[in-house]
């Protein structure tokens, strides 16, 4: 029975949890593709499983930073307008 790599369980796990917990799933995104490319290359080198979960993990990563990348980027919009309109509107009473 071969053994199914123990990276590519990590870089899937990683790469799920980059998508589902807010703000520090950017930091676990970017820790998921690093794993799990070297998960990759372990995987050519060795006759294990886990070639799939490595790729599904890289890919889940890559989500999960662009989603948390994109609502961190709205929450900064958002607090930019909101100081920005409620420093206007003190400024002129």
């Amino acid at each position: 029975m071969e053994k199914t790599n123990n990276k590519s369980i990590a870089a899937l796990t990683l790469g799920v949890l980059s998508i589902i917990l807010p703000y520090i799933g950017v930091i676990l995104g970017i820790i998921g593709i690093v794993i799990s490319s070297k998960s990759i290359g372990e995987l050519d080198h060795t006759n294990e499983k886990g070639r799939g979960l490595a790729v599904s993990g890289k890919v889940c990563s890559i989500v999960g930073v662009c989603i948390q990348t994109l609502l961190i980027l709205l929450m900064i919009l958002g607090l930019a307008t909101y100081l920005f309109t409620t420093s206007t509107t003190t400024s002129t009473s």
